[in-house]
């Protein structure tokens, strides 16, 4: 598959919270603790459990960056 998003990190689930609707993933990218809210159906149908190898895919017009004041 190609994607036109250039911001494909390999991780690792390292746990997975399911609610009625809504899952938070937990990734493990190389040390970095990434969160994932995908729909309980995705989970199902991608077949994630803890170790599962992904790539998480991020696509995002803004980016906000902030220091102290």
């Amino acid at each position: 598959m190609k994607l036109s998003a250039r911001n494909q990190i390999p991780a690792r689930v390292t746990g997975i919270n399911s609610g009625e609707a809504i899952a938070n993933v937990e990734l493990d990218a190389a040390g970095v603790r990434l969160v994932a809210s995908i729909t309980v159906e995705a989970v199902r149908e991608l077949g994630l459990a803890v170790g599962t190898e992904v790539t998480a895919i991020i696509k995002a017009s803004d980016v906000i960056v902030a220091i102290g004041s």
